[in-house]
């Protein structure tokens, strides 16, 4: 599910769109999490299922696993502890959980230390480099282990464990146990009454297993201890541990609560059958395709090719427009691969004049402009502006900079990509192309304006990560819709009748790229501060220019612009109306059908 703020002619509009959509690694993202299953009990370990988890049975002491030492212990409040379905995840995914909380007992080397070893993590293209896919250990024995410090005493009740993110090997623990201690000293292992459990881990370097821990564990650290892995591989994992923090009266550990906010708001998921999984097990690529299997992430029409092949053959603007290109008669035939989702929102672009818009991802913290697509297309990416790419870095710009995260500059990078070096924004192209993206065929086919916002690092935020990314997010939606006002609005009419003309054409001097007007002739074009030559035109009417100032007010220019018609048009309306023709103009037409019937013929 995506929020798409969509800006109309000076009324902002927040739509909610319910679109599969693409982001980094070729993946899918929704701004909407989920809330853990109300069913779920504690369990202890059974027999694997076919998909590799594990079958779960029903295990019912609810009570701690060991009351704390002397001279740590504490006074709890009578604050009730939350069920265990209630934890979510401490924040390995998510980047709340710090590098600084993450260790190991050895390493292969840097790129494969414990800080990689988050779940859903993203490697380069390369094994070899900084940004491995996982944590993986320099030895093949059961005495490595991944330890995360949660900070303060936390209630641990699960783990997730994936396997090495890699194209070039295959990597993953198939067992496991779990240890819990207070002080990284003394160290419990988990057990089922007198014996300690051995967790079944992965099948695969992807999929997401999630074990619960059959008696929930107190401690303040946590470690996964790998028993047995791929016979062709080495110890590697990515992980995210289940865990509710406890009540600290004596503030014993030091905390830092963030900010909740004040606004009204619903996070619940709203029972989408995906998104009962939970956000940690849904898996990177869920959303992203449809039920037939057509990927939303460029579903649309790829008008980027007939327009460029027409700029290199000269035709444009005479021959071929640099605007509302039409949409190629194959996208419509019946039999054509375009998904009933995409169609719906391309009928919805087309009824209402859109001006701003902002589709957005997750997996990543950056945000792109259009072009998606390189001109070259045999580049994998390649710098492709747009006509407007100084309006459109604007757009990218106001949104990065307002952005709580995103403007950290001593944040830690998602996955592989630094784009702290680019300011957080990117040209889509010039980071990996995409043919017939939204944010393309928006600009091409219609006057909206449109950019991709990569929301965070999680792809699929837990509910209890969501009051925070309403935070994060809040100030920047804000801006970003105001940025509307940044231009010229105004209507085309007829000099005549005073009556809007609905289709007229504005072009803007040296900008490759024009508009239309709506229904009733008004239009909105958004231009950064600056002197513009704004011409106005139409089918039957001369055309006007216009000299417009657009202002550093948080307000657009009015720019009206009247036009006349020709007067071949105004003789087409009269013969159209049988209204008789005045002896003058009669006489007139006379003269030119006589020169030109001269003109034809043969001396």
């Amino acid at each position: 599910m995506h929020w798409v703020p969509e800006i109309l002619a000076g009324v902002l509009a927040v739509v909610c769109i319910t679109i599969g959509y693409g982001a980094p690694s070729g993946t899918t993202v929704r701004m909407v999490t989920t809330a853990k299953s109300q069913n779920q009990r504690n369990i202890t370990m059974g027999a694997p299922r076919a998909n590799g988890t594990v079958q779960p049975t029903p295990y019912g002491d609810e009570n701690l696993e060991e009351p704390l030492p002397k001279d740590r212990r504490m006074r709890l409040s009578e604050e009730k502890i939350p069920d265990k379905e209630a934890c979510p995840p401490l924040g390995l995914e998510s980047l709340r959980v710090s590098d600084y909380q993450l260790r190991a007992s050895s390493t292969k080397r840097y790129g494969l230390g414990a800080h990689r070893g988050r779940l859903n993590i993203q490697s380069g293209i390369y094994d070899d480099d900084i940004f491995d896919g996982g944590w993986c250990a320099d030895e093949k024995n059961t005495q490595q282990w991944f330890e995360v410090d949660a900070r303060r005493l936390t209630r641990f009740t699960g783990v997730i464990t994936q396997g090495k993110n890699s194209i070039w090997t295959d990597d993953w623990v198939t067992s496991y146990k779990v240890q819990v201690s207070n002080d990284t000293h003394t160290w419990k292992t988990c057990k089922n009454g007198t014996e300690e459990v051995i967790f079944k881990g992965n099948k695969d370097p992807e999929t997401p297993v999630l074990n619960h821990l059959p008696t929930p564990m107190v401690g303040r650290y946590i470690r996964i201890n790998p028993q047995t892995w791929f016979e062709n591989g080495t110890i590697c994992l990515r992980a995210e541990i289940i865990g509710c923090p406890l009540p600290d009266p004596n503030t014993v550990f030091m905390w830092e609560h963030e900010p909740q906010p004040t606004d009204k708001l619903d996070f619940k998921h709203h029972n989408y059958k995906e998104m009962r999984k939970g956000s940690e097990l849904s898996g990177w690529a869920i959303g992203r395709w449809t039920f037939q299997g057509l990927d939303l992430n460029h579903n649309f029409a790829d008008l980027n090719t007939p327009l460029w092949e027409a700029e290199d053959n000269e035709d444009v603007p005479h021959k071929f427009p640099n605007h509302y290109i039409p949409i190629p008669e194959n996208y419509n035939f019946p039999n054509a691969t375009v998904a009933p989702e995409t169609r719906a929102v391309i009928d919805w672009m087309k009824k209402i004049p859109f001006v701003l818009s902002a589709n957005m991802h997750g997996g990543e913290m950056v945000v792109t402009y259009p072009f998606d697509m390189t001109r070259s297309y045999w580049m994998a990416k390649e710098l492709t502006p747009t006509a407007d790419d100084s309006m459109f870095r604007w757009l990218a710009i106001v949104y990065a900079t307002s952005h709580r995260v995103m403007a950290d500059d001593n944040r830690r990078i998602c996955h592989t990509e630094n784009f702290m070096r680019h300011g957080n924004i990117i040209n889509g192209a010039d980071w990996h192309t995409v043919a017939g993206s939204m944010n393309d065929f928006s600009y091409l086919h219609t006057n909206c304006f449109e950019v991709t916002i990569e929301l965070s690092c999680d792809k699929f935020p837990h509910e209890v990560e969501l009051p925070s990314e309403w935070q994060n997010n809040k100030e920047s939606l804000l801006l970003f819709m105001e940025q509307v006002h940044r231009g010229i609005k105004g209507v085309v009419r007829d000099k005549d009748t005073e009556k809007g003309i609905s289709g007229a054409i504005i072009a803007v001097n040296e900008l490759n790229h024009d508009i239309r007007t709506a229904v009733d002739g008004d239009y909105w074009r958004l231009l950064n501060p600056g002197e513009y030559e704004v011409t106005a035109k139409a089918e039957g009417y001369h055309p006007s220019t216009k000299s417009c100032r657009v202002t550093y007010e948080n307000h657009a220019t009015i720019c009206d612009l009247y036009l006349t018609k020709t007067a071949k048009q105004r003789l087409r309306e009269m013969l159209a109306s049988g209204k008789k023709l005045p002896k003058e103009l009669m006489l007139r037409l006379r003269q030119l059908r006589s020169r030109k019937f001269k003109s034809m013929s043969p001396k």
